[in-house]
């Protein structure tokens, strides 16, 4: 059977499951945030509370970005209204978001809309013919010391006040940062400043996890690269997307987007079937996995090399004739 008919069977939408899903995070995000602030100067409370509540805030994201593309509710308003509700505390406005992801998937592994894509991949020849401060940016920028805490920073507390493409959408945008506004102004009036900057760490390293994981759901040694008309979406979904396997508990705080190989295959499966979708097909149509020592060897691959078809490091040395040795 095709893999196309094969994932059918799991693009059927559950409104009770996407509501206890819905429901049941917000409940697990505010209930952490309230213990994190009652118990703090508390640290063997307050320090796991606030790290369960980072990983809710990325799972409320994830199920934000399933409402995106409707897949979390039967119905499309359903899925808009919740949306827009987790769009308060995952501080990415909702319309944006959704227009812009869905470019993401429109233009996946296509090295002429590289726009597109949330984590930026140079070529092995661009580098090559790239000067010194150009060359410089772009080790910072791909250093995972500076990619996930400032890219955690940058996009969600910065960024996302005013994201790509929002001149088209500019009063959801607007709207957006003034229920933020009142959202940080609850938190204050009711934890105090104290309160609020227990929030913001939670937050920050909610977002850290976030850039993390969005950074291997495309970037990994095997992944795929093209430019059409030799570009094949499918190749582009099941090969240049991974799937992550990183415990049980990994996919229960990110609502299953680890399994990012299927999802780009078909984004109209909900999250909470992507799991039980993958490990079903894993073997059968041989769809590889990446553990925790591949991917966090897959921080040290910087350009894609469009000879060896394959994710490089940045080059150590030229030989005479001009080709370049990466490091192992």
């Amino acid at each position: 059977m095709e893999i196309r008919e094969r994932l059918q069977e799991f693009t059927k939408k559950d409104d009770r499951i996407g509501a206890l899903s819905f429901f049941g995070s917000f409940v697990v995000y505010f209930l952490t945030l309230y213990l994190a602030i009652a118990n703090s100067g508390n640290w063997g409370v307050m320090i796991p509370m606030m790290i369960l509540n980072g990983f809710a805030a990325v799972r409320l994201y994830v199920l934000q970005h399933d409402a995106g593309h409707a897949s979390m509710f039967i119905e499309r308003k359903h899925n808009d209204w919740a949306g827009e509700a987790l769009s308060v505390v995952t501080f990415a406005p909702y319309a944006a978001m959704r227009h812009n992801h869905n470019m993401h998937h429109s233009h996946l592994s296509n090295l002429d809309h590289r726009d597109t894509g949330e984590i930026h991949t140079m070529t092995l020849r661009e580098w090559n013919e790239a000067g010194f401060w150009a060359r410089l940016q772009y080790r910072l920028y791909r250093n995972p010391f500076v990619l996930i805490p400032a890219g955690s920073l940058f996009t969600y507390f910065i960024r996302y006040r005013w994201p790509k493409n929002a001149h088209t959408m500019v009063g959801s945008v607007l709207r957006h940062n003034l229920m933020i506004a009142i959202y940080m102004a609850v938190l204050v009036w009711l934890g105090g400043w104290n309160g609020l900057l227990i929030w913001f760490l939670s937050s920050f390293f909610g977002g850290m996890v976030g850039v993390f994981m969005v950074y291997l759901q495309h970037n990994f040694e095997d992944t795929y690269w093209d430019r059409r008309p030799d570009l094949d979406p499918r190749l582009a979904a099941l090969q240049g997307s991974s799937a992550l396997d990183l415990g049980h508990w990994m996919d229960i705080g990110s609502a299953n987007i680890a399994y990012h190989d299927i999802h780009h295959f078909n984004a109209r499966i909900p999250h909470y079937r992507l799991r039980k979708c993958h490990q079903m097909i894993r073997d059968e149509y041989d769809l590889p996995v990446i553990k925790w020592p591949e991917a966090i060897r897959s921080f040290s691959l910087k350009l894609w090399d469009e000879d060896q078809e394959r994710l490089v490091p940045f080059p150590s040395s030229r030989d005479q004739s001009g080709s370049v040795e990466a490091r192992a």
